[in-house]
């Protein structure tokens, strides 16, 4: 009858060997997308808008404490013009094409000359970001170019210039404006940085989405490439190469949406190659023989089709159902073994715990690429002939204290409050796998 085969026992053998070997093969050196997002005009009105509360509190801060250090005031001592109160009338954000941002601020400063005298000076900033990467690989937002003015037309240059008896106009620090004018906005180079972080899929797996350049800036919004980093057990497995260059595709000139994610039909390859290769998806399927074991190995093709969603920042995978399997025996210590025979007796089983088993592993769901303090609503997941788009509104959920951190692995019951989610089927391919089958 040959030889019996412990259960799992050769297949985990030649699972970790597989492995091993693959980690062995240096990444191939070529970068290439496989997703990315486009941040619209009304994604960036929306960051513009939750970024003026703080922004008036950083003005506060800074304006109406001059004897504390890192001030905009040029001088510690007292002044007779004493700030009261610091209210932000407008901040906007606006898109300048192939170049980047122009950031507007007014703030009203309520100032006291005299304890019984009180005026309101109108303080504008006016500056031009971009975006550069660092040699680290994380994007940055840089002034380009700043011009405070108080009152009217004229700057805080012109204004210093003259002789005034204005204790206020000699003292407002306008380096210190300009070099710390990017603060003003919701701390956005350390939320560049937590774009990059590392999220897990399961245990022994995670992903990591990767800026390949600058963004580029035009009419559509804020476009930006990413690649997808998998790993298994720590370290970064080489993945196959995409048969076709990726590129984001161009949104509706209308989309009310504040963000566009696009992924392209090699991510969800990779994706599940990656959990393939860290024997996420090894499972052992009993024979209903009790004569001996029929067969070591079964390959498979399955076909499953998965139903995509969004809960917050994390895409839901779920499998409808496996379909188009085909069974061929690899090898057999009872002889030939009829295909319908082995359809007879795998086939139900198989149909029920492939899907099973990648519901069960996807069941915390796949993250997004985002920024921390943000999470998605009124999404809208719509399937293409080779990527799937998500559009979905930007939230914002203020940290306790403020401190900038990675977002960490909710549970997967999380949802956003009033975000519809929408789902759509579509088929992907699993991959190619061997199914240890044993007697029971």
């Amino acid at each position: 009858m040959g030889m019996l085969v412990q259960k799992g026992a050769g297949t985990a053998t030649l699972r970790t060997l597989s492995i091993l070997l693959s980690l062995l093969v240096p990444a191939p050196a070529t970068r290439s997308p496989d997703c990315g997002g486009i941040l619209t005009p009304s994604g960036l009105s929306y960051f513009a808008e939750v970024s003026k509360p703080h922004a008036e509190r950083v003005l506060r801060q800074d304006l109406m404490a001059p004897a504390a250090p890192e001030t905009f005031l040029g001088s510690p001592k007292p002044s007779r013009n004493q700030i009261n109160s610091v209210s932000v009338a407008e901040l906007s954000l606006s898109l300048v094409p192939h170049a980047g941002l122009r950031l507007s601020i007014d703030a009203d400063l309520s100032i006291s000359p005299t304890p019984s005298t009180t005026t309101v000076t109108r303080l504008s900033i006016l500056a031009d970001l971009h975006v550069e990467m660092n040699p680290e690989g994380n994007l940055e937002l840089v002034t380009s170019a700043c011009r405070p003015t108080l009152e009217g037309s004229q700057s805080i240059e012109e204004i210093a210039s003259k002789s005034s008896d204005s204790d206020l106009d000699k003292e407002i620090n306008i380096d210190k404006i300009c070099l710390e004018v990017s603060k003003l906005l919701l701390l956005p180079n350390e939320r560049l940085i937590s774009l990059s972080a590392q999220f897990p899929i399961t245990p022994s797996c995670q992903l990591q989405y990767l800026p390949l350049a600058v963004p580029m800036f035009s009419e559509q919004g804020i476009t930006i490439s990413l690649q997808t980093i998998f790993q298994v057990a720590g370290m970064a497995i080489p993945l196959p190469v995409s048969p076709m260059p990726f590129s984001m595709p161009e949104p509706a000139s209308s989309s009310p949406s504040h963000l566009i994610l696009a992924f392209s039909e090699h991510f969800y390859a990779s994706l599940f190659f990656a959990l393939e290769m860290s024997g996420t998806f090894n499972m052992t399927l009993l024979s209903p023989l009790t004569t001996a074991t029929l067969a070591e190995h079964i390959p498979q093709d399955v076909a499953a089709g998965l139903l995509l969603s969004v809960t917050d920042t994390r895409m839901m995978v779920t499998a409808a159902g496996a379909e188009d399997v085909e069974l061929s025996l690899a090898a057999s210590n009872v002889g030939p073994v009829p295909a319908a025979l082995l359809e007879q007796l795998f086939l139900p089983t198989i149909r029920e715990e492939v899907p099973a088993q990648l519901n069960a592993v996807l069941s915390e769901g796949v993250f997004l690429p985002h920024i921390f303090s943000f999470t998605y609503t009124n999404f809208n997941v719509t399937i293409h002939r080779d990527y799937v788009l998500v559009s979905c509104n930007l939230k914002f959920q203020e940290q306790p204290g403020g401190t900038p951190h990675p977002p960490v692995l909710a549970g997967a019951g999380a949802t956003g409050v009033g975000s519809p989610i929408t789902t759509q089927e579509h088929c992907f391919p699993l991959g190619t796998g061997q199914v240890p089958v044993t007697s029971s």
